[in-house]
């Protein structure tokens, strides 16, 4: 969450990508950073111990989403 706030301080669209199990933590993380907007996309949890096959699986599944928050972030 700290990256993805300082690309956006910097103004370049950003997005945090974490396991769905951090969901809480990172609105927690993103609100004391002051920044309770930033995108954030969740994959499938777990990924520690996710095969690469899984993993480039878990990525397919949130591609588009991930595109779709970098595009929106561009615009403002």
């Amino acid at each position: 969450m700290h990256d993805t706030v300082w690309f956006e301080i910097q103004g370049i669209p950003a997005v945090s990508i974490a396991s769905s199990e951090f969901k809480d933590a990172a609105a927690t993380q993103a609100k004391a950073l002051g920044m309770t907007d930033a995108r954030c996309v969740f994959v499938q949890h777990p990924i520690q111990d996710a095969t690469d096959a899984e993993m480039r699986q878990k990525a397919e599944q949130v591609v588009d989403e991930v595109i779709a928050a970098l595009i929106k972030g561009s615009s403002n």
